[in-house]
């Protein structure tokens, strides 16, 4: 694994564009990860239990369509399936402005517009994660995960800082059109990538029941894809109970402003572009395997510092152990994107992705109620206390399994001869 060249791949005008539209709807997600919470709490006086269930209906789309969306997108041009969720993510979101202005804006109704959101996302990340093997070949995964990751951590540094002052300006539901621009543009970025992918074979009928199993079946069944999947899980799950009240905290425990918990969350997205500025590096003079497990080993039991923290100087201490989270989460996801990516048939990308989203997504739902009822009973402060600790032993799956010691992509299982046939060149590498 050499370490690329800069710009590398930012040399392909096809992988500038997904570049651009990858930061330009990222911007917009960003926006909307502190905008939207914010509505709940500033705009409609949201208590800790419904600001926990609003994380949770944000989160809840992978495990109603998780699966069958594995199974749709491996049948169907990806690139198309991402232009599509992003103009209907942002004409979803542009919804809640023109509800505010009308005095129409309610809980439920906010949490109806997380429901759909949150379920388009589903559709455009499944895709996303199988388009990029077409369009860089695999040989280039990890600069390409890498790259992408760097631009999702930039964004995540202007998303929050941007947000912050806008809430201020404007008001938390006005702030959510930014995002609505930032996810349209993007779906037209990405109508203008020029690479096609070939159309997959869709076989006499649609069989989703057996599709869906086979997903399952391959993921679950390879060593290193269920281990990442089960370490993802718990780490999920404990973040979003951590995350639901994080905003919580720091506004009423702390006293902070939008504006200050906009600086919060933009210095995670700090950590996190540094993370992906060296997850080559580090992977390649660690190893695949280890830089996933030594990544959240070292960096998750910084979270502790967040609950310890009090009004004054050391929220900001605190801050820099959020920092250092998102820099290892970024290392990892880089590392484990690119293990999974290289050893999944293209035939089977779309399913890996969804069944892996199912497995380690399913709990953010859960984790956000855990936060809103550990916030309730535990109050804020002690709801971070275990989204900490959670975080921490998410370490174990990965390391108890073969990732321990993996240092790159093992052949393991290979595509069958039926597969290299039905799937041409891509499944050897050779990109589409």
């Amino acid at each position: 694994m050499p370490r690329p060249s800069l710009p590398g791949l930012l040399r392909d005008p096809d992988f500038g564009r997904l570049f651009a539209a990858t930061a330009l709807g990222q911007l917009g997600d960003r926006i909307t990860f502190l905008a939207l919470p914010l509505v709940a709490v500033t705009a409609l006086r949201a208590d800790a239990f419904q600001v926990g269930l609003l994380a949770a209906t944000t989160s809840v789309g992978s495990l109603l369509v998780g699966l069958p969306a594995g199974a749709w997108v491996d049948r169907v041009r990806k690139r198309s399936v991402m232009i599509a969720a992003d103009l209907l993510r942002a004409a979803a979101l542009a919804t809640v402005p023109v509800l505010w202005w009308a005095d129409r804006l309610t809980v439920l109704g906010l949490y109806a517009i997380a429901l759909i959101h949150g379920v388009l996302t589903v559709f455009f990340d499944v895709a996303y994660v199988g388009f990029l093997p077409h369009l860089v070949g695999r040989g280039r995964l990890v600069e390409g995960n890498a790259k992408l990751s760097a631009v999702r951590s930039a964004t995540s540094i202007g998303g929050p800082a941007l947000a912050g002052p806008l809430v201020g300006l404007v008001g938390a539901p006005v702030t959510l059109l930014a995002s609505a621009a930032g996810l349209a543009v993007s779906g037209l970025v990405a109508l203008s990538i020029r690479t096609r992918e070939r159309k997959p074979e869709s076989g006499d009928r649609p069989r989703p029941g057996r599709e869906i199993a086979e997903g399952l079946t391959f993921t679950l069944g390879h060593p290193a894809l269920r281990a990442i999947a089960l370490g993802d899980a718990l780490f999920n799950l404990s973040l979003a109970l951590y995350l639901s009240m994080l905003p919580v905290f720091l506004e009423r425990e702390v006293g902070l402003r939008p504006f200050g918990i906009g600086l919060i969350l933009s210095g995670m997205g700090g950590g996190a572009l540094v993370g992906a500025l060296l997850a080559g590096t580090l992977s390649e003079r660690v190893g695949l395997g280890p830089v996933i497990w030594l990544a959240s080993l070292v960096t998750c039991p910084s979270t502790a510092l967040m609950p310890m923290a009090r009004p004054g100087w050391s929220v900001y201490v605190a801050a820099l152990g959020l920092a250092a989270l998102s820099l290892g989460g970024v290392v990892r996801f880089v590392a484990q994107s690119s293990v999974q990516q290289a050893v999944t048939p293209d035939r089977l990308l779309g399913r890996m992705s969804a069944t892996s989203r199912f497995v380690s997504w399913g709990g953010i739902p859960i984790g956000g109620l855990l936060g809103g009822a550990s916030g309730s009973v535990y109050g804020p402060a002690g709801a971070l206390w275990i989204g900490a600790v959670g975080m921490t032993l998410s370490v174990l799956p990965t390391f108890l399994s073969p990732l321990r010691a993996l240092r790159t992509p093992p052949p393991w299982p290979l595509p069958s001869r039926a597969d290299r046939a039905r799937t041409g060149p891509a499944d050897r590498g050779q990109g589409v």
